[in-house]
């Protein structure tokens, strides 16, 4: 009886705050301890995926939010009038696993690796709340720094970053190789 009580705290506090909370304030809350509360989170996330229920709790770096279950889109959205969906163009992708992979970066760097302004792809992830400014580089005119959100983490489905993939040594000499081919075809024109 103690367990569902507390595991009902859970639901109260994930559904009100409706963004992620810390697993230390949760903890707190229900006046357990951090490994304790997890485990009640995790049997709850497990309830809710063998139970198929439209909903389900995610974990973003030592925090837990509510959220729809992706199958359950094409019902929201006859409910909504206009669904906030965005389209990722390559431009966006591209500069996106700058941010993802570099963090903190500045959009000078980003221009550097990917080339060309990136002044609109910037803006764009900013607004799509996929990036965030992270700082300021202390140097001169202090640029601001970009990294990913939780919002990233949630669209792409990680927990956190270190669940991004990781090329080995072979695939990023291809992708040199095949950028400095790029790069020279571009000089011959």
């Amino acid at each position: 009886m103690e367990i569902e009580k507390y595991q009902a705290a859970i639901e109260a506090i994930l559904f009100t705050m409706g963004n992620s909370v810390e697993i230390e304030k949760i903890a707190e809350a229900i006046g357990h301890d951090e490994e304790t509360t997890r485990r009640l989170i995790h049997n709850m996330m497990d309830r809710y995926e063998e139970e198929d229920r439209g909903i389900r709790i995610i974990e973003l770096e030592n925090s837990y939010q509510f959220c729809t279950k992706k199958e359950m889109y094409e019902y929201l959205i006859r409910v909504a009038k206009q669904p906030r969906r965005y389209t990722l163009t390559d431009v966006l992708l591209e500069t996106l696993s700058i941010v993802a992979y570099r963090q903190p970066v500045t959009k000078l760097e980003i221009e550097k690796i990917r080339g060309v302004k990136s002044d609109h792809a910037v803006n764009k992830l900013v607004e799509y709340g996929l990036i965030e400014e992270a700082g300021r580089l202390d140097a001169p005119g202090r640029p601001i720094l970009f990294g990913t959100t939780e919002e990233f983490l949630r669209r792409f489905s990680l927990q956190s970053l270190d669940e991004l993939p990781t090329l080995d040594q072979e695939q990023i000499e291809h992708f040199k190789e095949e950028a400095e081919d790029e790069a020279q075809l571009k000089l011959d024109i």
